[in-house]
């Protein structure tokens, strides 16, 4: 039989890191220890430093694939089994093989490989993990389409990590040696971007220490090791729902971090029949404290809360256990034995107990007793008229039957009968029915007969028989109704606090579906809830005769209740109903404060940069104009011809200047009554550079252009849009070199598209690239023929004023990259992402309904 092959995987957090190169030095470090080593593929991508390493292997000739009328290459699957070495080195195990190909997937080749008794060295980057697919896309907003099954990873004989910094990654992707110079500015200032590699390279870390964690689970599991390994700190804080929940678990999160990287766990044991009493909103503001001390909640269920707790910290490897002291005073203790501290010390075994003392100690007696039965009235009055009833007709049905040695039978269904009035009507039904039944035996059944004399002592002893019989099953019926009602009330809060749970979620209807479940929840007639004395949401019939039950929401309103009384318990579980009522006002508050601040915000920074502009930009050309005209009206100066004539043009120059500055500001700001809007409608980004070309007279050559013909339209103001681009592309060409022009690209990027406008001139220090979209800081630009440029303060409000972003970069090959994020159009993102309904015809049309004004 043969031995399956080992598979070795090399995880990297994004392409470039070294993966590769690292197989094939890994290759050449074997074949020179005398293995049998093999290339059965390897994808160099044109890297030249990749590709000199196959020097010395052996390469295996790839197979042709013929699809649509292009020829591809992939690894020949039946070359590498027939050539059969003992490793072979296969780079890209997420690749999908050209249709037409043994397999669909390059890792079943690798199954198939591994299957003939062949090791394997591979590659694979986390994006294309199954698991992490759409956390991935999160991160760097591009979709992956070639995903392995995370099995197929975990199932590697070994992992490991090619690990390289993000700004390293950066650096070796601007030197060209990831991908060719075309790419570049586009990879570094998309899925490159610092934030995206950081996020990325943590995901791969923490990926692969849940994959250790697992082996290290599943060895312990094999050899049978039930002991804690302490590879780490891990701290479980265990919950009653009481109000010391919180003492513990700050005690727990100090504990855990005196080791440096301790984990923290709470957990809360809920009983299987739900009579276990917990307060769910401390529960709640525990579980959040849980998840600001960076650790995790969890619930389970268990019968023995000492048992649950150990079972729970043992399967978590943990290293100590936090519980509090007993809540119960001596007395209590005393009578009722030991407690769940006691019996948890004596069952942790190696976890460390820590028993913390609180303000809640020792503060509760022993459990009350309900007065009230579980059993409903209609039920104990079923069980008298039961044995009212039933008892005669049995007796009738006795004596059609008598005989003289059937008294042991006639015993036994008497007997039957005080079990079945148990059943139905519990413990009072069931002694009313003993007793009767053991008169009726002795009066009818026992010599002598017809009277109530008991002359043997075991008559004596089956009438008790009879009554403790008929005690302990009603106790049993008893507190079986007990947990079949507490499990249906538990049933129903459950449901209640999930429909609670997400009420907020559902945004401005959240209030209005909190009452409604509320009345539905507690049988109420009416609900109404009053914020700022004005009535916000009813719900049901409310009678204004009646005098409701009054729960105050937080410091602006009340919820009024109409039509029953609520018990204890409803009133525990109306807390939580109240604190998420509260939520759902707040949320509502912020909303419409956000959407009134909004467009506010966003024509408040529209006219602070155009004040700006006014001090900055009609300056110059006044200051010109003005000088000139002095010269020429001097008397002191004699000028010259030409002298008079410069200074004729100067001035003419400068209030040409003025004006067309003065036309494009009113233009841009379209002040209505002291109101300045924003005029968002469908633009295409192609049909705004030729504007702006013309406007700055660009001769062709002077500026590169790259606008994808494919590119989605966005959502702009054209006229400021333009007067961002001019100020832009008039900075780029100001710096730039004569003999590398600027360049304008464009391209989509997480639902928004990113205009690029790049020079390669010395660029801006990383402390400053803040400081340039302040105003007058223009990096050098004081002359006088700077023409129309409205400075980078006013090009960054017209931005944001439009909902977009202008951030600063720097150029990979020496420079300064503006990138302006725009959105997308609603209709063209519909259209892009395949909704059929959205024609490019449909999205000019829905270009109308998306103009909105700001302001």
């Amino acid at each position: 039989m043969t031995t399956r092959g080992r598979l070795r995987v090399l995880l990297g957090a994004a392409p470039g890191v070294g993966k590769t190169y690292l197989m094939l030095e890994e290759g050449h470090r074997l074949r020179d220890l005398g293995k049998d080593v093999a290339v059965a593929v390897v994808e160099t991508h044109d890297r030249e430093a990749t590709a000199s390493l196959l020097d010395g292997l052996e390469v295996i000739p790839r197979t042709t694939v013929e699809h649509r009328g292009i020829t591809l290459t992939e690894m020949d699957l039946d070359a590498v089994l027939a050539r059969h070495p003992q490793l072979a080195l296969v780079d890209e195990l997420a690749h999908t093989n050209a249709p037409g190909s043994l397999n669909e997937k390059r890792w079943q080749d690798v199954e198939a490989i591994l299957a003939a008794g062949i090791d394997v060295i591979s590659t694979v980057n986390i994006q294309h993990i199954e698991s992490l697919n759409d956390v991935v896309e999160q991160i760097t907003g591009a979709a992956q389409r070639e995903t392995i099954p995370d099995s197929i990873v975990r199932s590697a004989t070994q992992i490991e990590v090619v690990d390289l910094a993000p700004q390293s990654l950066r650096d070796r992707l601007a030197d060209g040696h990831v991908y060719p110079a075309t790419r570049i500015d586009a990879a570094l200032s998309n899925y490159f971007r610092l934030g995206n590699l950081t996020a990325l390279r943590e995901l791969t870390l923490l990926w692969l220490a849940d994959e250790v964690d697992s082996s290290l689970q599943q060895y312990r599991a094999e050899h049978g090791i039930e002991q804690k390994w302490e590879a780490r700190e891990r701290v479980v804080v265990a919950l009653t729902g009481g109000s010391e929940g919180e003492t513990l678990l700050r005690r727990g999160a100090r504990v855990a971090a005196r080791s440096g990287a301790g984990e923290l766990l709470a957990v809360h044991v809920v009983s299987q029949d739900g009579l276990r009493e917990s307060d769910p909103a401390a529960l709640l503001a525990q579980r959040r404290l849980v998840e600001e001390l960076g650790g995790s909640y969890h619930q389970v269920v268990g019968t023995d809360i000492p048992e649950a707790l150990v079972a729970f910290a043992r399967a978590s490897n943990a290293t100590q256990l936090v519980i509090g002291v007993s809540r119960r005073n001596r007395i209590a203790a005393l009578l009722s034995g030991s407690g769940v501290g006691s019996t948890v010390v004596r069952e942790s075994g190696d976890i460390d107990v820590h028993i913390v003392t609180h303000a809640a100690a020792g503060g509760r007696s022993l459990p009350r007793l309900s007065r009230r039965g579980a059993l409903s009235a209609r039920r104990r009055i079923s069980g008298f008229v039961l044995a009212l009833v039933a008892g005669p007709l049995l007796t009738l049905a006795l004596l059609s039957i008598r005989q003289a040695d059937a008294l042991t039978a006639e015993a036994l269904a008497y007997q039957l009968l005080v079990v079945v009035v148990a059943l139905v009507g519990g413990i009072w039904p069931a002694l009313f029915a003993a007793v009767l039944s053991g008169l009726t035996l002795d009066f009818v059944f026992v010599s002598p007969y017809n009277t109530l004399t008991i002359q043997q002592p075991t008559h004596l002893l089956a009438l008790g028989l009879y009554v403790i019989i008929a005690v302990l099953v009603s106790l049993v019926v008893d507190q079986a109704a007990r947990r079949t009602r507490a499990a249906a009330r538990a049933a129903a809060e459950a449901e209640l606090l999930a429909n609670v749970a997400g009420g907020v979620i559902r945004g401005s209807d959240a209030a209005e579906a909190l009452v409604s479940r509320t009345r539905e929840a507690f049988a109420l007639q009416g609900v109404r809830l009053v914020v700022d004395d004005e009535v916000a949401v009813t719900d049901g019939d409310i009678d204004e005769t009646t005098q409701p039950t009054v729960i105050p929401v937080g410091s602006r309103g009340v919820l009024e209740l109409y039509g029953g009384d609520l018990q204890a318990a409803d009133r525990r579980l109306l807390n939580v109903i109240v604190a998420q009522v509260e939520a759902a006002l707040e949320h509502a508050d912020l909303s419409t404060v956000a959407q009134e601040v909004g467009p506010l915000e966003a024509t408040d920074r529209v006219r602070t940069a155009l004040l700006a502009a006014v001090g900055h930009d009609l300056r110059r050309p006044l200051a010109a104009a003005t000088a000139a005209v002095t010269s020429l009206r001097s008397r002191d100066t004699k000028l010259s011809g030409p002298d008079q004539e410069e200074l004729l043009e100067t001035a003419e120059d400068s209030l040409n200047n003025l004006a067309s500055l003065l036309t494009n500001l009113l233009d841009v700001s379209r002040v209505q009554s002291g109101v300045l809007a924003v005029y968002l409608d469908v633009l295409d980004v192609a049909d705004v550079i030729p504007p702006v070309l013309d406007e700055l007279k660009i001769e062709p050559g002077q500026v590169s252009v790259d606008i994808p013909s494919e590119l989605p339209p966005v959502r702009a103001d054209a006229v400021l849009l333009q007067r961002a681009m001019v100020n832009l592309l008039s900075n780029a060409l100001r710096y730039s070199p004569s003999d590398r022009p600027p360049r304008i690209s464009a391209s989509t990027f997480g639902g928004k598209i990113e205009i690029r406008v790049t020079d390669f001139g010395p660029g801006v220090p990383d402390d400053r690239k803040d400081e340039i979209f302040h105003p007058f800081q223009r990096m050098g630009d004081t002359d006088n023929t700077a023409g129309i440029g409205l400075g980078l303060a006013l090009t960054k409000g017209f931005v944001e004023g439009m909902g977009g972003a202008l951030v600063a970069e720097d150029t990979p090959a020496g420079g300064l990259t503006m990138v302006l994020s725009l959105p997308i159009a609603a209709a063209a993102q519909a259209f892009y992402e395949g909704d059929e309904s959205a024609t490019p015809d449909a999205v000019a049309e829905r270009g109308a309904g998306e103009d909105h004004r700001r302001g």
